[in-house]
């Protein structure tokens, strides 16, 4: 069976499967690991959530063709969205500014402000961009996560030029 002849309700929950497997990944490195995500590591992670809930509906409405493709196109653009700022943060790590961009780390913001004005800084990421924390052959994490969009956006064309629904 080819993509062209599955149903549009697999495809979409499958690729549901895979965004939550890529967030847990990201939340287990966070939360166990203790690497701290930065401001465009956080932005990554909403673009994921924003495919992962475009699939989940995809996948539940289970739609005929003109709506895979909706969908599809809704993947699609959050795919592009996600990978625009996966390729700027691969850009910082290669080409690593004089100062960090990305604002003050966790320790800082902690120490330097009351907690209730450290949460919403908190909230939107902690750490240097540029700096490269993990790697798996030989790519940041930040590299992976530009691949892993470039997959989403292939995918998702793919559903949209299949000639079924």
């Amino acid at each position: 069976m080819t993509l062209s002849n599955l149903p549009s309700r697999p495809l979409f929950l499958g690729l549901f499967a895979v965004c939550i497997g890529l967030l847990s990944f990201g939340l287990y490195l966070q939360h166990v690991v203790g690497l701290e995500p930065c401001p465009m590591c956080i932005m990554q992670r909403y673009a994921f959530v924003g495919v992962a809930l475009a699939a989940l509906v995809g996948g539940l409405h289970a739609p005929r063709r003109n709506g895979s493709r909706a969908y599809a196109g809704a993947i699609l653009l959050l795919a592009l969205t996600g990978a625009g700022v996966a390729a700027r943060q691969t850009w910082i790590q290669l080409y690593p500014p004089e100062f960090a961009e990305c604002g003050p780390d966790l320790e800082f913001m902690l120490g330097s402000f009351p907690l209730a004005d450290a949460l919403p800084m908190i909230f939107h990421g902690a750490g240097d961009c540029s700096k490269v924390d993990w790697t798996f052959l030989g790519l940041s994490l930040a590299n992976w996560s530009l691949v892993m969009f470039t997959l989403v956006a292939l995918f998702a064309i793919a559903v949209m030029l299949r000639k079924r629904g």
